[in-house]
């Protein structure tokens, strides 16, 4: 257990930053955070530490994750309701899995972390009352967290032999993509975010998942939509690439969701023959991929930016790892594309994130925790 209290321990921290080099040797506070995410449909729970307040010393000490894909797959989308069953099933599981796995007792975190918002509602109040009960029990600051924000934290959180961590700083782009979010997001500094674009109908992986049920395909999308167009070629089909002035940033994917319905229908016969389905689920693949690449890669010139990281469910997708690659490399910009792991929901980020602001102050023990399902991250 530590010796100090959360919050004499960062002032330690600060006054050593002030007498160091002269006589005294800094005194530098190791926070142990657990985070907790339910925003949507995956429980996750992780204790991450961080020396000092340098996002670039976070570590990853344990991280559990439960996913519902078998519980909505039938339904072909997310079900709020079994959502938030799910989540109470699992939370405190999850939780004292996180704790035993870290070899720490409760009473020795220094925090504790949750999503507080953007989300579904009733799968954001299973975490955050999980939260506030464990928070209150040990007597330690209750942290709520952007969601987004955590989503920011993963390339800070790559495994310690990563080259790419001591390189990644602020401030940067960030390409956010999930079954219910696609920002632009220019990450000035650590809790000084300006949202550069969002879509303006279906997010990205709402796209995968509507043109997977027009080809006839499984949930999640995004996967099943991958792994068809394996192999299938990506200008067989002329899909539209929607909004691309170079100095706007926002999505839109209802175009090109019609555009594929459309196809569909009027060659019904050829739909029938495997070859052509894979060329066509390549082709409406491209069409989003080059969207997204597209305007990322703009956006960065806008503002300037060198630095380009892409978090989200979505930037699992490893076409749009390939595009972003190429394109980066172009324009010579540099990308961090955090693990697949740290790309979806996860625990570690939304620790992450509370862990640099606990480090840093950046938080009122006394501000409202209630959830948010609908948080802009430029209102931070």
């Amino acid at each position: 257990m530590s010796d100090f209290s959360p919050l004499a321990a960062i002032e330690l921290i600060q006054i050593s930053q002030r007498i160091g080099g002269l006589i005294y040797k800094d005194i530098v506070l190791v926070l142990r955070v657990l985070g907790i995410e339910s925003s949507c449909d995956e429980t996750a729970c992780a204790v991450v530490a961080l020396e000092g307040d340098d996002p670039r010393a976070l570590r990853i000490v344990s991280d559990v994750v439960h996913t519902q894909l078998d519980v909505h797959a039938d339904y072909g989308g997310v079900v709020p309701e079994l959502a938030s069953r799910a989540h109470i099933q699992h939370i405190q599981p999850l939780m004292q899995a996180a704790l035993r796995n870290a070899d720490m007792r409760a009473d020795e975190l220094d925090a504790v972390a949750v999503t507080r918002g953007p989300g579904l509602i009733g799968a954001l109040i299973v975490g955050v009352s999980a939260a506030q009960g464990l928070a209150h029990a040990i007597g330690k600051p209750l942290l709520p967290i952007h969601h987004m924000e955590g989503h920011l934290m993963s390339p800070f959180l790559m495994a310690r032999d990563e080259s790419q961590v001591a390189a990644m700083e602020f401030p940067f782009v960030a390409l956010l993509v999930s079954g219910g979010h696609t920002l632009l997001v220019h990450a000035r500094a650590f809790g000084d975010y300006r949202l550069l674009g969002q879509t303006r109908d279906d997010a990205v992986g709402e796209a995968f998942d509507k043109g997977a049920r027009l080809l006839g395909l499984g949930y999640p999308g995004g996967p099943a939509v991958a792994a068809l167009a394996e192999g299938g070629d990506v200008a067989a089909v002329k899909f539209p690439r929607v909004l691309l002035d170079k100095t706007r940033f926002d999505f839109s994917f209802s175009g090109l969701k019609t555009a594929l319905r459309t196809h569909v229908l009027k060659h019904e016969a050829q739909m029938l023959e495997e070859t052509y389905r894979r060329d066509v689920a390549a082709s409406y693949q491209e069409a989003i991929v080059d969207t997204l690449a597209i305007k990322a890669v703009s956006a960065c010139r806008h503002v300037g930016a060198t630095r380009l990281m892409i978090a989200g469910g979505v930037g699992a997708n490893a076409r749009l790892r390939e595009k972003l690659d190429v394109a980066c490399r172009e324009a010579g910009i540099v990308l961090y594309r955090p693990p697949i792991r740290l790309c979806t929901d996860n625990g570690a980020m939304i620790g992450a994130a509370g862990a640099v602001r606990l480090a840093r102050g950046l938080f009122d023990q006394h501000a409202p925790v209630n959830p948010i399902p609908r948080w802009p991250i430029d209102e931070l």
